[in-house]
């Protein structure tokens, strides 16, 4: 998903595991509840759905960076593992405190998708088809601009 450069100031280690937390988070999102919902494909993305993922993303992210600071201070020096919501051996290595934090926002998150139109399995979708579709990456870096330029 590597969509928005703002996201990340630090060092260049702290940067790779913040990017790495965020993206397997975001797809975790989506196949976190893929066992509580019917599969549900779409061939292509509406203008509406890519502006509902988006909003979904920028609502996300202050959650997910107190998220990844609360977890990054409970484990002190340790590293942090990528953590998948849909994966309950992803959170298993993570402190008691840190696992709590992290199925909080992957609850949270969840939410915020639907809060903003979209279906789990459309927005886990659409975080795949970004991995190989530069035409829909760079409609998605755009409409997250377009957001964060409007109040």
């Amino acid at each position: 998903m590597k969509i928005i450069s703002y996201f990340f100031f630090g060092s260049r280690k702290q940067l790779m595991l913040e990017k790495s937390f965020l993206f397997g988070a975001l797809a975790a999102v989506g196949l976190a509840s893929s066992a509580f919902a019917f599969s549900y494909q779409v061939d292509a993305q509406t203008p509406t759905e890519i502006r509902n993922y988006a909003k979904a993303v920028l609502a996300m992210e202050p959650e997910r960076r107190r998220t990844f600071e609360g977890i990054k201070k409970l484990i002190g020096g340790g590293e942090i593992p990528q953590i998948v919501c849909s994966n309950p051996n992803s959170l298993n290595g993570l402190p008691n405190k840190a696992r709590e934090l992290a199925v909080n926002y992957c609850n949270r998150s969840q939410q915020i998708v639907e809060q903003n139109g979209l279906s789990i399995d459309n927005f886990n979708k659409i975080t795949r088809d970004l991995q190989s579709n530069q035409k829909l990456k760079d409609e998605v870096y755009n409409t997250l601009l377009d957001l964060q330029k409007k109040p």
